[in-house]
């Protein structure tokens, strides 16, 4: 398949999901993987948190095998009890992105997303759509 109509197919598909699918009955990724967390992201919950940077790093983040800087902790810090985001104007990009099934060009990203059905319903929802399609 071209990758210009996979791109069209899973944003498309994306769409529906979402569409039929909660993330506040879910919160899969929130509870099971820690997003990369970036220098500007930081700054955003700090101000957030009217916390210095330096003590929002200390108190809920890690630097990863990679070096980048992660939440310290599954399920996030930030997980309420209701599955909301107290953090959510300032969430990481990673957060806002997830699953990336929006992509504007997902054939380059398509083992991450994989790796996604794992854990996201919709994911799996755009890869059963993918499957159905002859």
């Amino acid at each position: 398949m071209k990758p210009a109509l996979l791109n069209k197919l899973i944003n498309n598909m994306h769409a529906e999901a979402f569409e039929i699918i909660d993330c506040l009955e879910c919160a899969n990724c929130c509870s099971s993987i820690s997003p990369a967390v970036t220098d500007n992201d930081i700054s955003k919950i700090s101000k957030h948190l009217r916390k210095k940077p330096n003590k929002v790093v200390q108190e809920y983040m890690l630097l990863d095998n990679d070096k980048d800087y992660v939440m310290n902790r599954t399920p996030c810090p930030f997980l309420m009890l209701d599955n909301c985001c107290s953090i959510y104007d300032s969430r990481p990009l990673a957060c806002k992105g997830y699953p990336h099934t929006d992509h504007n060009k997902m054939h380059q990203i398509l083992q991450l997303t994989l790796r996604n059905t794992e854990v996201c319903p919709a994911v799996c929802y755009i890869f059963e759509r993918l499957n159905s399609i002859k």
